[in-house]
């Protein structure tokens, strides 16, 4: 479990996070929604330790990584996956030395046994043949499928999808989602994901928080965004013409209409 606690972050005495307190449970995917500029990806920046927040706490389950230093937050950060929106593979290594770098990186384990954690994280996403491929030879859907790989390589507890469907068709958007849910529950790992796509909030979203300039407006699961009266989350919820027409439908079998 991850708790931001009253977190507020500034830069050149322009208050960014606004007292922002969040839970994010294991087990469950956790999404921070919010249109670009609203805060949430300074606030996903702070969770990680890449920022550090002007006042607040955020605990590991009960580890302050604010108050850490470098070696504890070494050690912290070997229990976390990244998936970078770009994928950030190297083009300079085949698919099976990206998913082994973190494993080289951070293993005590001989390069057999690494080698083969590399092939169970590939075959758990469904790249068991891919190995021996570049990323320019592989599809965006099977970039990302790889950079999952490589952020499960070391059995995180702690998953962090920075907009993992940038750039994806929908369908493959939608496979993307499911297997970081698949996984999310298969690991009971607490996984954070920074996203804008609504797809994804009415897919995985079993746990949203919405921020809005600067600020956690909102709270709740995908069920519950459909209904919500609050209207900053409405306007964002129902941006587009799909969303509208899906909110116009339910006032009409609600009577509202």
């Amino acid at each position: 479990m991850i708790e931001a606690n009253h977190i507020i972050k500034s830069f050149d005495e322009k208050i960014i996070l606004k007292d922002i307190s969040a839970v994010f449970d294991p087990g469950k995917t956790n999404l921070i929604i919010g249109r670009s500029g609203s805060g949430k990806t300074v606030f996903m920046k702070n969770l990680i330790g890449l920022l550090k927040p002007d006042s607040g706490q955020i605990l590991y389950n009960g580890r302050d990584i604010i108050s850490m230093n470098k070696k504890e937050l070494k050690m912290l950060r070997r229990e976390m996956g990244m998936l970078f929106q770009g994928s950030a593979l190297f083009d300079s290594m085949t698919v099976l030395e990206n998913v082994m770098f973190p494993l080289i990186m951070f293993s005590d384990d001989n390069y057999k046994d690494k080698q083969k954690r590399a092939m169970f994280c590939l075959e758990r996403v469904n790249l068991k043949d891919a190995g021996d491929l570049y990323p320019v030879e592989i599809s965006g859907g099977m970039m990302k499928r790889s950079a999952i790989a490589r952020a499960i390589a070391l059995n995180p507890r702690y998953l962090f999808c920075d907009e993992p469907n940038s750039g994806l068709d929908p369908k493959t958007a939608l496979l993307i989602d499911d297997l970081i849910h698949d996984i999310t529950r298969d690991y009971n790992m607490t996984t954070v994901i920074n996203t804008h796509d609504m797809n994804s909030v009415m897919n995985i979203g079993e746990k949203i928080v919405f921020i809005n300039e600067g600020e956690k407006a909102w709270e709740g699961n995908k069920e519950e965004i459909m209904t919500s009266s609050n209207i900053a989350l409405n306007d964002f919820v129902f941006a587009s013409d799909l969303f509208k027409r899906v909110k116009e439908v339910e006032n009409f079998i609600n009577g509202e209409g």
